[in-house]
């Protein structure tokens, strides 16, 4: 009884023993995958392994969120909590392909991370025509614009 106790409260305690070691996640199933995503929580500036999707045709030319028209030739995304203007390289988890876009747009929030591809982006990560794949998203950092004006003033 007291070993089922245990058990049972290392698995539901977030900082467990099971939890802290550490997983290879490109080795998960999805379902396992999304499971974790929504343990994973809301950082902005970390990593995060989730699913890119790609804009539909219907919606060519209509504004985005930072009130740009899509486009499907240009680099963009819709990502649902990282800041409007913030670039990320999505890699897929299978091919290894990469390219960099700039968030423009929003889409729903949900318990995993989604990213909503430009067709361009989409055709780079061989994403194209397979609706859905597994990614890492890395947001890039980039020096505030006053910090890199204040390091020019100072050589």
């Amino acid at each position: 009884m007291i070993l089922r106790l245990i058990v049972l409260l290392a698995l539901l305690l977030p900082g467990s023993l099971w939890a802290s070691q550490p997983v290879e996640r490109e080795e998960l199933t999805d379902a396992q995958l999304l499971e974790v995503l929504a343990q994973d929580g809301d950082s902005r500036r970390d990593p995060q392994l989730g699913v890119a999707t790609y804009y539909a045709a219907r919606f060519i030319g209509r504004r985005t969120s930072s009130g740009q028209r899509y486009h499907p030739d240009k680099y963009t995304a819709a990502h649902a909590v990282l800041p409007l203007g913030t670039a990320v390289t999505v890699e897929s988890l299978k091919t290894g392909q990469k390219v960099t876009v700039t968030i423009n747009d929003r889409c729903r929030k949900r318990s995993f991370q989604l990213i909503d591809l430009s067709r361009i982006a989409a055709q780079e990560i061989g994403l194209w025509g397979k609706g859905a794949m597994k990614v890492r998203i890395v947001p890039i950092t980039r020096k505030d614009p006053l910090h890199e004006l204040l390091e020019e003033t100072k050589e």
